[in-house]
């Protein structure tokens, strides 16, 4: 578990230290939930033989007013113009993005994919890298409504 916690900060882009940025709000099955200065986000690496870098995450922005907002960091670049397609069991999302990173076009997505997030089993996000081959990240959604409860709870109360 520290070594997930470890990489998913460093994927994160946080700066150490760590503990001085970073409050924890639960680990919930493969899921996390944290809280820095500026927001509160749940948080998951994708399963498989290539995590390294990779994660998907649903914010909360309390100095903007967003709340749920998707987004997704690919372990290598996405080919330019390849389509990002997001499925949750039997539905299928496109996003929008570019190079490593991939979000919901808009508020209306957001919510669309957190309400699939939070019934459903299974999330994969598939594209073509730079190279033209196939990215594919797998998430388990086990965990996933409790860590974005705890993210959205951990920001309300600011």
């Amino acid at each position: 578990m520290f070594r997930f916690l470890g990489i998913l900060f460093l994927s994160l882009g946080v700066a150490a230290p760590v503990a001085a940025q970073q409050d924890s709000l639960g680990i919930f099955s493969q899921w996390g939930a944290f809280r820095d200065a500026r927001r509160c986000y749940a948080v998951a690496q994708p399963e498989g033989p290539r995590p390294d870098g990779a994660f998907a995450a649903v914010s909360w922005w309390p100095g903007t007013g967003v709340r749920g907002q998707v987004h997704f960091r690919l372990d290598r670049g996405k080919r330019q113009g390849s389509a990002l397609l997001l499925r949750i069991d039997a539905r299928t999302f496109q996003l929008i993005g570019g190079g490593e990173d991939a979000w919901a076009p808009d508020a209306r997505a957001d919510a669309e994919i957190v309400a699939a997030m939070r019934t459903g089993i299974d999330m994969s996000l598939e594209t073509r890298a730079e190279g033209g081959a196939l990215i594919r990240n797998l998430y388990r959604l086990r965990g996933a409504a409790s860590a974005m409860d705890a993210a959205a709870i951990g920001c309300a109360r600011r």
